[in-house]
């Protein structure tokens, strides 16, 4: 099975994520989203894998959702826009299977629904 993960290495949940998957004995393609961004096209497909709303995937609570003026009422087009620009508004961990996507977050274990 292909998963791919969307990770943050300085980030303590990330980190764990990619240990949980590891102990699985799985090993994530990794995309370090803050070094290769995924472009608008990528997100709007990532976004549609988790079932989401775009808003629902941004960390709000970083200086730029603030600075950018965003909201839940913002257009998805313009948060996709600003995740490309400020990829820091990119909730984290995302894993990605043939059987979908999570936010490994609050719990880890919300990926085992999709390994």
């Amino acid at each position: 099975m292909k998963v791919t993960m969307f990770h943050n290495p300085r980030c303590s949940t990330s980190r764990n994520t990619l240990a949980y998957l590891r102990d699985k004995d799985i090993e994530p393609e990794i995309v370090q989203y803050l070094k290769d961004t995924p472009t608008a096209t990528e997100l709007k497909e990532l976004f549609s894998n988790l079932g989401i709303a775009v808003h629902d995937g941004i960390r709000t609570g970083e200086a730029e959702y603030k600075e950018l003026g965003l909201s839940p009422e913002t257009p998805e087009n313009q948060l996709i826009d600003a995740i490309v620009a400020h990829p820091r508004l990119l909730q984290r961990p995302i894993v990605v299977t043939d059987e979908g996507a999570r936010i490994a977050r609050p719990k880890i274990e919300v990926i085992d629904s999709i390994l």
